[in-house]
């Protein structure tokens, strides 16, 4: 009977990962098919480093306002129904931006694009995280995570595959499927039982920010933004770019796409390594040191001056940098109560967004510049190094305590 009741929660808990992680897939393979887009446009479109950098940009120009919107209303209405809301609105926004003849009309799309995928992310690693219990929590909103990796490995593929041959249009439409399944997700995905249970008793959006900030929380949502800020802004910065880069230093757009392609492969094992680790030592242990790999893994990669120093660190770059990943999704909603955990979550991540809209900018305007891509690469390096200080300073360990 035990074995039983252990096999249903399993199959629960998996099929919950699953309907999740897919949609988490979908939302990095936008993502990632944009960084390839945007070495593609700037051939086709004779675009300058800067407009480049703008592309980026307003992607996370709208996630700054899908973050913090949306992670709002998932205190209001449910963690399931603004899921599925923001991919509809960042797959239609997708596919549509496939069309567009202009820079202008393209950057609006990119713009709605990013407040779906802004919005998203948090809301799935809260509505996972309220859904798992305490012993396996931080290791399955990891996994969760992990499915980051399959949809970049995906955007990567139809990139390699599909825009030398077809063009980015057509890679840009594939990117509409995503909005299909939420219909599925209507039928198939369970709301958080923690939401469920306590929806009767949500507070004002002003209180819930308020407290967010209150006393108890103050501490927590610092370490938070600062990690948040420093996270986004250096992966946005350098992942966005890491295609145009690739370029820079000398490689076809074949090949540069071919060893995104193998970097890519690399972050899977460092979210599997993340979660393992997550449960034994803490997520400060794993947030920490797995931020300090990405560090030291970006400043070897800006300053490589051979084919296999940039391959091989731009390997360990992606291993680290999506295993710290996976860790903050851990901890973020573990710093809140059920009641604020989805305005604490969305804040952060919008503060994080901010981030994503200064990297790509900054990467645009020194490349513009002339400046050495080595020097962008250790403004990066400086960044992660920063929010390392605030996990260790500023943070709490949260392993194996339950949710409020």
């Amino acid at each position: 009977m035990v074995t039983s009741t252990k096999k249903q929660v399993s199959l629960s808990r998996n099929k919950l990962l699953g309907i999740a992680g897919t949609g988490w897939a979908f939302d990095a393979m936008d993502v990632g098919i944009l960084s390839f887009v945007i070495t593609a446009l700037a051939i086709d479109w004779n675009l300058t480093p800067g407009q480049m950098g703008w592309i980026g940009s307003i992607n996370s120009i709208g996630m700054v306002f899908g973050a913090l919107i949306f992670g709002i209303i998932a205190d209001k209405v449910g963690r399931k129904n603004v899921f599925m809301i923001t991919l509809v609105l960042f797959s239609v926004a997708s596919g549509l931006s496939a069309f567009t003849t202009t820079l202008a009309a393209f950057m609006i799309l990119r713009f709605f694009v990013g407040a779906g995928l802004g919005g998203e992310l948090p809301v799935a690693s809260t509505l996972v995280s309220e859904s798992v219990g305490v012993k396996e929590r931080g290791r399955v909103v990891v996994l969760l995570e992990s499915f980051w990796a399959l949809g970049w490995l995906i955007a990567a593929l139809i990139s390699y595959f599909v825009i030398p041959s077809y063009g980015w249009r057509v890679a840009l439409i594939i990117t509409a499927l995503p909005a299909f399944y939420a219909i599925y997700l209507r039928r198939n995905l369970p709301d958080s039982p923690q939401f469920t249970a306590k929806k009767n008793n949500t507070q004002s959006i002003g209180q819930n920010i308020r407290d967010v900030w209150s006393k108890k929380y103050a501490k927590p949502t610092i370490m938070l933004w600062i990690v948040w800020f420093t996270v986004v802004f250096s992966y946005y910065g350098m992942f966005l770019w890491l295609p145009s880069v690739m370029v820079m230093k000398g490689f076809s757009m074949i090949k540069s796409f071919e060893y995104v392609l193998i970097m890519t492969l690399a972050q899977l094992p460092g979210y599997f390594t993340a979660a393992w680790i997550i449960e034994r030592a803490g997520r400060k242990f794993v947030l920490a040191t797995y931020m300090l790999g990405t560090a030291a893994s970006a400043l070897v990669f800006g300053n490589a001056d051979t084919t296999a120093v940039l391959l091989i660190s731009g390997i360990f770059l992606s291993f680290f940098n999506l295993g710290a990943w996976g860790a903050l999704y851990a901890y973020t909603p573990e710093q809140y109560p059920t009641v604020i955990r989805g305005t604490g979550a969305g804040m952060a991540a919008a503060v994080g967004r901010v981030g994503g809209v200064l990297g790509p900018l900054l990467v645009g305007t020194l490349v513009a510049a002339n400046y050495d891509i080595g020097i962008v690469f250790s403004i990066f390096c400086a960044s992660i190094v920063i929010g390392v200080f605030a996990v260790v300073i500023l943070g709490k360990e949260t392993k194996q305590l339950e949710l409020e």
